[in-house]
């Protein structure tokens, strides 16, 4: 269930937090960006807003933040409808339940976390069809697994091949790139070194499929070795809108 509402004489305080932390995250983005050679405004902010209310992502939105994360399907697709008139853009980047792809399909404009063949034929066939359905290509960003950690999800670098394919030549589907989340490393040097390893499978599908312009990858924890490396989209949750709620 989403956190509970705002109370009125909150609102202008969390509006305020919010709005700061935003430009913060910005301004460092920006940093980065020329830290590192990059284009300016060639990374994008994802705000990770899962388990947190409306009343939140609208003062966000205030800021001209348009792209939202969420990885609990209902909750998001919740979310989607009371804040339509704002014209977000949703994304889900948790892990898809085979029952869950009808509701993601018909409620998300992107997928971040496609690592098998079956649910990208699921959301493939769920897009545009039936109720609540939408015409509009489903965004798909791969999930691509290097660390050998059993609890995470994600394709292997051998499997990615077939399932960018498949998704490249779908009808209802648009291949944007990869995402990834690496095993945790403290260490600077070793979360570069995995950065660019992505960064290298990301430029061989670029190099095959035209639509690819997507590498989201960096947290809060990383976001300097991401960008360092080649991250055109980072996901960032605590630092826009504090603490997760536990669930």
């Amino acid at each position: 269930m989403p956190a509970p509402p705002i109370q009125p004489d909150m609102t202008r305080h969390v509006s305020a937090t919010i709005s700061t932390a935003i430009i913060t995250i910005r301004a460092e983005i920006a940093h980065l960006e020329q830290k590192y050679g990059r284009k300016s405004g060639s990374v994008e902010l994802l705000a990770v807003s899962k388990t947190k209310p409306s009343a939140l992502i609208r003062a966000a939105a205030a800021e001209n933040q348009i792209a939202f994360g969420e990885n609990y399907a209902d909750e998001g697709a919740e979310k989607s409808l009371e804040l339509k008139e704002l014209n977000l853009l949703w994304h889900y980047i948790g892990h898809i339940q085979s029952n869950k792809t009808k509701l993601i399909a018909s409620h998300y404009d992107w997928v971040q976390g496609v690592d098998r063949l079956k649910i990208a034929k699921r959301l493939n066939e769920h897009r545009g069809t039936g109720p609540g359905g939408t015409d509009n290509a489903l965004n798909i960003c791969i999930q691509l697994k290097l660390d050998a950690e059993e609890s995470k999800s994600g394709c292997t670098t051998d499997e990615l091949e077939e399932l960018a394919g498949f998704i490249a030549g779908a009808s209802h589907l648009s291949l944007r790139g990869l995402m990834a989340i690496p095993a945790p490393r403290s260490d600077f040097a070793e979360q570069r070194a995995v950065f660019k390893e992505l960064h290298g499978w990301y430029q061989k599908l670029k190099k095959s499929y035209p639509t690819v312009d997507t590498l989201s990858m960096g947290m809060s924890g990383d976001m300097e070795a991401a960008i360092a490396e080649g991250a055109t989209m980072v996901r960032i949750g605590t630092a826009v809108f504090g603490a997760r709620e536990r669930r």
